[in-house]
């Protein structure tokens, strides 16, 4: 990965190890066959780079960081209800970052999984519980060996409602930690889409990527 130059040596070896996962597989993620993949569209409120997000017509939309996107994106694409999900960039001061950018997290941006669902199959909540059970929500702008804000833990909210019923499901996950969550609850603003290499990355590849660490009770 090419690394800007105008970065100091530390932070920069800092940079290459927490994004060194992605960068390592971006040829692979291109060059292997599709494996199976599931029902879920790829186009959740038709996102793009800052454009406006717009589920379909009964749909709703929730977005959530929590470390690398790969296999936080495809968890919630075997949520039942949900329907479609793709991966990108929020929570940041930048205008269309690229991953580069964000890995030199300079930008202020989370690696982020933005979902929509039928809510006639899903609840929000149920999403909050998939989102609590799949990362660690205490370690700090970290998961497992990335660390960095891009991989911090973070609930983006698209209504009151949803705001409300994250900050519920966060007290009640804090009786389960003796330690601090550290998961930021902010309404989303612009979602930027990420690059096409990294969508549906674990589906195009087979492989599970980014184990995520298990929960700390």
């Amino acid at each position: 990965m090419m690394m800007k130059a105008a970065l100091h040596a530390p932070l920069a070896l800092a940079f290459l190890v927490s994004c060194h996962t992605h960068a390592a597989d971006k040829a692979s993620a291109l060059s292997l066959e599709s494996a199976p993949v599931t029902r879920v569209g790829t186009n959740p409120g038709h996102a793009g780079q800052g454009t406006p997000l717009t589920p379909e017509p009964g749909h709703a939309l929730a977005a959530f960081a929590e470390g690398c996107f790969w296999g936080s994106e495809d968890t919630f694409r075997h949520v039942s209800g949900v329907v479609a999900t793709a991966v990108g960039f929020s929570g940041g001061h930048t205008k269309n970052p690229s991953y580069e950018d964000v890995c030199t997290h300079t930008t202020g941006h989370a690696e982020t999984v933005l979902v929509e669902f039928d809510p006639a199959m899903v609840k929000y909540t149920t999403l909050l519980r998939t989102f609590w059970d799949s990362h660690d929500p205490t370690t700090l702008n970290r998961q497992g060996p990335d660390f960095g804000d891009q991989y911090r833990s973070a609930v983006f909210t698209f209504s009151p409602e949803e705001d409300a019923q994250a900050r519920v499901s966060m007290a009640e996950e804090q009786k389960r930690y003796k330690s601090a969550i550290t998961t930021q609850i902010q309404p989303m603003a612009l979602f930027w889409k990420a690059e096409e290499y990294h969508q549906q990355y674990d589906e195009k590849t087979g492989r599970h990527s980014c184990p995520l660490p298990s929960r700390r009770e």
